[in-house]
């Protein structure tokens, strides 16, 4: 058993081959529900666009699905991507998720488009959508509005409290903002595991105290596939790997089963690809996992710890975190 900071999920709703967006939604739902039982402090999800393989293309829509059906967790966006949206729209769609659910919604913002220039530029309408030079203007608008500053528009309605919001990144660029701000900040170890030990160093040096925060609270963000064998992780974490292949190549697919992936031969470049982006991960059975956890949060020191995972399988997704909760001394509810 490790002594584990708060736990939390980021899910993707993953779409598989053979299956449609409406069962994957399901299985976000699903997942979202065990988490609350298992005692996960916080759910999360991420938005992507034009991705056969990833349903969360409207976190705000998802989310207050998933509030209205779970009754405790926090809810919250991992991220809302900014250079998508207009400060108003955002706020509107968040002041009225904390009015619905109080108490539980969390606004996680990024900065990336998430998506290729095509596909951005028609979310926005806009070129300047495309840059993420106007972005910490706009974020503070974000904030300003669902905190009711009387010199800006009024995000309506106006939620008695505010959604908990958080800087998310991949880098020392949000790091420093967050820190400069005062808010809590996120960071995408997932898929930037070597970018974090300089983005928490700048985060926490940055840091000024606010209205929100005394002192720094960074939580970061890892992959995590546990089965209970090391055999039966890696096998699970391919189809994965063969997801983030597709896409990176700009042909993103949906995710292939665990025998089609077990089937799929990779080029020199590819196992080069996947090697790299193997080391950043947690995937193995729980003795390994728990060892791997130690010093990941021995070297962060986080004030909390958010997991992801891209598994095909719904109950093999849902066992992976009963694990890490059995690990951080988390009893699985019934």
């Amino acid at each position: 058993m490790i002594s584990a900071p708060p736990l939390s999920v980021l899910d993707l709703a993953t779409v598989s081959a053979h299956a449609s967006t409406t069962e994957a939604l399901r299985n976000t739902t699903r997942l979202a529900q065990r988490a609350e039982q298992l005692g996960y402090r916080r759910f999360w999800v991420a938005e992507h666009h034009n991705m056969p393989g990833i349903a969360s293309s409207a976190p705000a829509v998802l989310i207050a699905h998933l509030a209205a059906n779970t009754s405790a967790i926090r809810v919250g966006s991992g991220g809302v991507m900014l250079p998508n949206h207009s400060p108003l729209v955002v706020a509107e769609q968040f002041g009225m998720l904390e009015s619905l659910h109080p108490g539980r919604i969390d606004l996680g913002v990024g900065r990336a488009p998430g998506t290729d220039q095509r596909t951005a530029l028609a979310l926005r309408r806009t070129p300047e959508g495309l840059s993420a030079e106007n972005f910490p203007d706009e974020f503070l608008d974000v904030v300003r509005m669902l905190a009711g500053d009387a010199r800006l528009l009024r995000a309506m309605p106006t939620a008695e409290g505010m959604p908990e919001i958080w800087l998310l990144g991949s880098s020392d660029f949000s790091a420093r903002l967050a820190g400069l701000v005062g808010l809590p900040f996120c960071f995408a170890h997932h898929f930037s595991s070597a970018n974090t030990d300089v983005a928490l160093a700048a985060y926490r040096s940055s840091f000024q105290p606010s209205q929100w925060l005394d002192a720094p609270h960074v939580m970061i963000c890892a992959s995590v596939t546990c089965a209970p064998t090391s055999q039966e992780a890696a096998r699970l974490a391919r189809p994965g790997w063969i997801s983030f292949l597709s896409m990176r190549s700009g042909r993103p697919v949906a995710m292939p089963s665990v025998e089609e992936a077990a089937e799929r031969e990779f080029s020199e470049f590819e196992e080069a690809f996947i090697a790299e982006r193997r080391r950043g991960q947690l995937i193995g059975s729980p003795d390994e996992i728990e060892t791997l956890l130690r010093e990941l949060l021995a070297r962060t020191e986080p004030n909390e710890l958010m997991i992801t995972n891209q598994i095909y399988d719904i109950d093999a997704r849902i066992r992976s975190l009963e694990l890490v909760a059995e690990l951080a001394g988390v009893t699985a509810a019934a």
